[in-house]
């Protein structure tokens, strides 16, 4: 999610903050008691203690309702221990236990919560229940995957659950949902492939869905079936969300439905990475956060305002004690018992370094190879300039990924006006800035290593590739439209650093101009399964292009030093680029062409091996060119050739 411009890092970089961020005093009070202990309901089958950090409260009352849905049954007043923690016992098998917390204030003002460490939760995140996770578990639920290589052998296609299989074109079943998201043997009505089988096809290593945790901007009841979001809008951390479950009703259902997905996923070789926001909630008022701790969550500005860096109205405030604690317990949580291979965190400007190093530390001691990434924004929030996780700290968070806007607006113009140019609409003067991007920003110095550099051209924000290049040129021909397309994705595919595709940029997905669509129906936001029919040639590039880049490790190198001895430029300007990528046994030269011309570029006259040409991959070493001096590249095309040394 993003509300704000970016700009390219070779353009700007803002100078430290000078103001002075002083600590409420209350707040400074609270963090002087800091639990290192497990919270929520811990469950065993003879007993579940409940455990809530609230150290404002005057009194705790654990409120059990009879069933998912009934009224209160039974109150039970907790004990408060180490000065912030409230607890109770209650023995037997609790497992369905329906729940909230009522939280009585020195004031006399009392709210009902729920357990803001939730892992289950009934129809629309009302109520907490109580889970034996052990039942939830799918048949063959087993061990997480075998560790990854690295992140730069990572490719990501970025999908949401809804829009996967929402199109009644995909032949899927259950559409929409988890177990939709996972139906094998699913075509259109022409008989191509579509759902899990096709993304298979394709390639990629990870898929990273949007947010899959329950969130607060759709009725689960689906009562009104319209409703849509992309599901920035959290509401409960830990839980599933219902509205991708068979049963919402079901507080079991959602979390075995989403492991089997995780699971169908895992068994076809791909990893998922889940999409995280921990910078905001949907409302304050109404979140568990506040609802227990009053305002110990949030950043307030000077005059005890919430701070707004997020544009939706707060900011949590991650270097707290506690709320880093929480933001790591979740993490860990999801990777644990739901075996998530990677984390991409939301407007991760608005984090601290030390948080995002301090979940970087926890993951490892889990799987060192669970990517991370994020947006790295430089957003306004109460938190001094050199504290923000943006990209200007990049190097003081190792292995910790970035999203790449300088290749982005390099290639395409600025994302927030529809009319700028980039390298492959019709700009001039952007070749080095492309040129150096695609070496992962060698010579930038903001990154450690290209496996923080997340390179892309669309994402779910702003305009769809496609429909930003009509937008700029509404009466340009189709042939160009899918021309540049092309060779935006190739620039993305071939980069140094972590290619990372939006879910049907392969098949110039449209939104119809529609910019930001986290609200709008399905028909806007729903994958059009036929429309891999249309661009047959750009779906076969796509996956040619993802099968180059993994047999190819010169696509693939690991450090700046690499890059460095590996590559050099040898031609950026008049909208074109090219660059030599050579070691001891093989040289290649990629070309990508810009011009609206075909380009004769020449080559030093030998034997070369075709990898690329007008955009027709070659897996294998055998479409040699012959003794040539000069090749052809088509207008808006990319080519690699290869030579054994």
């Amino acid at each position: 999610m993003k509300r704000y411009k970016s700009l390219a890092l070779d353009e700007y970089r803002p100078q430290p903050q000078t103001r002075t961020f002083k600590l409420n005093p209350k707040i400074a009070e609270l963090e002087k008691l800091h639990y290192a202990g497990e919270l929520g309901a811990i469950y065993t089958a003879e007993q579940t203690e409940f455990r809530l950090w609230a150290p404002t409260a005057h009194t705790v009352e654990l409120v059990i309702y009879e069933d998912y849905y009934a009224p209160v049954l039974e109150k039970y007043l907790m004990t408060k221990e180490e000065e912030a923690v409230w607890t109770i016992k209650v023995d037997g098998d609790c497992h369905g236990m329906t729940y909230r917390y009522e939280v009585t204030f020195e004031d006399g003002s009392s709210r009902r919560s729920v357990d803001p460490y939730s892992k289950a939760v009934t129809v629309n995140g009302k109520r907490s229940v109580v889970v034996d996770l052990s039942r939830t578990n799918p048949e063959g639920w087993g061990e997480r995957m075998a560790p990854f290589s690295a992140p730069t052998d990572a490719v990501i296609y970025e999908l949401h659950v809804r829009d996967f299989t929402a199109d009644k074109n995909s032949g899927v079943t259950k559409r929409g949902k988890f177990l939709g998201a996972i139906e094998t043997g699913t075509k259109n009505p022409l008989g191509s492939s579509t759902g899990i089988d096709y993304i298979k096809q394709l390639g990629v290593t990870h898929v990273e869905f949007l947010p899959m945790f329950d969130y607060a901007s759709v009725d689960e009841t689906g009562e009104d079936p319209t409703q849509y979001n992309w599901g920035y809008d959290p509401l409960n951390y830990n839980a599933p969300e219902g509205s991708y479950s068979t049963n919402a009703y079901d507080p079991f259902i959602r979390i075995k439905e989403m492991k089997q997905m995780i699971q169908g996923f895992h068994d076809a070789g791909i990893r998922i990475i889940m999409d995280v926001v921990y910078n905001h909630v949907y409302e304050v008022e109404n979140h568990s956060f506040h609802r227990t701790v009053p305002g110990y969550f949030f950043r307030h500005t000077e005059s005890g305002q919430f701070s707004n860096g997020t544009g939706v109205g707060n900011d949590t405030a991650s270097e707290r004690a506690m709320v880093r604690k929480y933001i790591v317990d979740s993490v860990t949580y999801w990777a644990k018992e739901y075996h998530i291979d990677g984390f991409r965190f939301d407007l991760m400007g608005i984090h601290d370094v030390e948080t995002m190093n301090e979940i970087r530390r926890a993951l490892d001691e889990i799987d060192s190879s669970i990517i991370m990434l994020g947006e790295g924004w430089e957003l306004m929030t109460e938190l001094p300039f050199e504290k923000k996780a943006s990209h200007y700290q990049a190097k003081r968070m190792a292995r910790i990924g970035q999203f790449n806007d300088s290749l982005r607006e390099a290639l395409k113009g600025n994302d927030f006006d529809a009319h700028t140019r980039g390298f492959i609409n019709g700009a001039w003067y952007m070749e080095n800035q492309v040129a150096g991007n695609i070496m992962a920003g060698l010579g930038l110095d903001y990154y450690l290593e290209p496996g923080q550099v997340i390179q892309y051209v669309e994402a779910h924000d702003n305009y769809t590739l496609y429909d930003r290049l009509v937008t700029a040129d509404p009466h340009m021909d189709r042939d160009t439209i899918i021309r540049r397309h092309e060779l935006a994705t190739s620039i993305i595919l071939l980069s140094q650093g972590v290619p990372f595709i939006h879910a049907g940029q392969e098949f110039l997905r449209t939104k119809y101009g529609v910019r930001d669509s986290y609200n709008q129906p399905n028909h806007i936001n729903q994958l059009d399964w036929l429309r891999q029919e249309n661009y047959e040639h750009t779906v076969c590039l796509v996956r040619g292009l993802i099968a180059l880049r993994k047999a190819e490790p010169m696509f693939r190198l690991k450090t700046y030093e690499e890059i460095q001895r590996t590559m050099r430029i040898l031609h950026a300007s008049y909208q074109m680029v090219a660059l030599e990528y050579s070691n001891d046994d093989e040289r290649m030269i990629v070309v990508y062409n810009a011009q609206e011309n075909p380009l004769a570029y020449s080559l030093e006259y030998d034997d070369y091996i075709m990898k690329l040409v007008d955009g027709q991959v070659h897996l294998s070493d055998d479409y040699m060119t012959g003794m040539i001096d000069h090749f052809l590249i088509e207008p808006y095309t990319a080519l690699v050739l290869k030579q054994k040394k």
